[in-house]
């Protein structure tokens, strides 16, 4: 008779119980960062009241200080787990999510939390955010697929939507860094870090292009992903959204900043770039979709995946934004706002399930050992670990 696996015990000491903790939770952290900065950016008429808004914001704000001083006590405490995080191909790429925390957050303050902090104090703590984001991120851009050369060993069957994390971190930079040209000093100042985002839109860009066909070969040839990774496809759309982002933001700074005819060209660009990729982005999002209602009427529950629902559907939401100021068009209005309805089912769908899971011990317990059945004529038995 197999017996039915549970959850190993939560240690009794608060610090033993942070010794799963990984990386991968400061997604949630940008997934409630982006519900604030993507109701900001929707039309006039279309986005939430703004205190509410600002109350997201704080909550980003608040999650990523409590797990900012949680990790650091796991590399105190658990710094052999802390290693074997890092040399672990699957666990590696999510500090590409500690970049994008910093940065979401970051970005944050200058559009849903500056009525809240007011803008000197915004200025100042998105300034140290996105400078730290942006030094983590280039990091782990290079970082990352070095040790997936040289020290993991992956197979083309392995390939998932979570190696694009390290490499779509400088392109969240690139979407952000323009909210502080405005309060730099005219000249240089202002050209050096607009041009500066513009080379992390390229490099994260061509990264991207890279890595998409491994992934979409792997979901080709190898089959579906397995369930509890069914809900990462939705990460690919955070390249597409954010870089749509990113040339829109640019594009919005530019004059003055950059010489003519410059300014007008990125402005073209804007447009040029952005209607096929967000024609990609709403493409994928329904092979996603499609992918997603299969593996939950196979069974798939809740895990921290279901995070991947949130930023990178903010991250279009975004995009549509962008879109819609460049072209003028309603239908980019229209579909920014049905992608933020999106946004916020997915985030209290998210929320919801990891409150639950920390409150059972679940999400913080250790990794779990497969049903064993006993030994048959054989003497063979199964053996395994479940997340």
């Amino acid at each position: 008779m197999v017996t039915a696996a549970q959850p190993l015990p939560l240690p009794l000491h608060p610090s033993a119980r942070l010794r799963h903790l990984g990386p991968n939770w400061y997604a949630a952290v940008m997934g409630t960062a982006i519900v604030a900065s993507a109701g900001v950016a929707l039309p006039g008429s279309a986005h939430g009241p703004r205190g509410v808004l600002a109350a997201v914001w704080a909550l980003s704000l608040l999650l990523l200080l409590v797990l900012l001083t949680a990790r650091a006590v796991h590399w105190v405490r658990h710094r052999d787990q802390a290693r074997a995080h890092v040399l672990d191909p699957a666990m590696a790429p999510f500090y590409g999510c500690l970049a994008m925390a910093l940065l979401a957050v970051g970005g944050g303050t200058l559009t849903a939390g500056l009525d809240l902090i007011g803008t000197r104090t915004a200025v100042a703590l998105d300034t140290v955010l996105f400078s730290a984001g942006t030094a983590v991120g280039l990091g782990a851009a290079v970082a990352v697929p070095y040790l997936m050369a040289v020290r993991h060993r992956v197979e083309p069957a392995q390939a998932t939507p979570v190696w694009l994390l390290p490499l779509v971190a400088p392109m969240v930079s690139a979407a952000l860094g323009p909210l502080l040209v405005p309060h730099l000093p005219p000249g240089q100042p202002r050209e050096t870090l607009l041009l500066a985002c513009f080379a992390m839109f390229g490099l994260s860009l061509l990264a991207t292009l890279l890595m998409l066909p491994l992934i979409f070969a792997r979901l080709i040839t190898s089959g579906p992903l397995p369930l509890a990774l069914t809900p990462t496809l939705f990460l690919v759309l955070g390249p597409l959204g954010q870089s749509v982002t990113a040339v829109g933001k640019i594009a919005d700074v530019a004059p003055g900043v950059v010489p003519a005819p410059y300014d007008r060209g990125l402005a073209v660009f804007a447009v040029l770039y952005g209607v096929p990729v967000m024609g990609f982005a709403l493409l994928w999002l329904t092979l996603a979709v499609a992918h997603v209602v299969r593996a939950r009427r196979q069974g798939m529950g809740f895990s921290l995946t279901w995070w991947a629902f949130t930023f990178p559907v903010g991250t279009c939401v975004t995009g549509a934004a962008s879109l819609a100021r460049h072209t003028g068009l309603a239908v980019y209005d229209a579909l920014a706002v049905g992608l933020y309805g999106v946004l916020v089912v997915a985030w209290l769908a998210a929320a919801r399930g990891t409150v639950r899971g920390l409150l059972s011990g679940e999400l913080l317990a250790g990794p779990r050992p497969a049903p064993v059945a006993p030994a048959s004529g054989t003497g063979r038995t199964r053996s395994g670990a479940v997340r």
